[in-house]
């Protein structure tokens, strides 16, 4: 499934992998989150974080009406907030969706599947 725009020059059409590695990539870079989790942790292995070309497995994309919904799964580094570390992947995501690729995100869920203890 891919997200459709339509303009005054055509369709563009922007599948759920770009979509997907936007997302990963915005909430990476937050401060406070170690890396993205699998949504599968089961089936993929529960102590896993994932590299870049795997971020769709970290991050489910929906269609709504006007928008997209997005679900992300992130680890969260040991002494953060996660509160906040959250609310800042929603921002971060919410504003790379609509500059990067012209799409609005009509919600940002984030699932913390994990806590790691980062060496100093």
């Amino acid at each position: 499934m891919a997200v459709k725009m339509k303009n005054a020059s055509g369709m563009i059409e922007i599948s759920n992998e770009v979509i997907a590695t936007v997302v990963g990539g915005a909430a990476t870079d937050v401060f406070g989150i170690v890396g993205m989790a699998s949504k599968n942790q089961i089936k993929d292995n529960i102590n896993e974080i994932l590299r870049k070309e795997n971020y769709s497995r970290g991050v489910v994309v929906r269609q709504e009406e006007n928008g997209i919904a997005v679900d992300v799964y992130t680890i969260v580094s040991y002494g953060t907030k996660i509160s906040e570390v959250s609310r800042n992947v929603q921002e971060k995501v919410k504003y790379n969706l609509e500059t990067m690729l012209g799409i609005t995100a009509n919600s940002v869920n984030v699932f913390v599947q994990g806590v790691r203890v980062l060496p100093d």
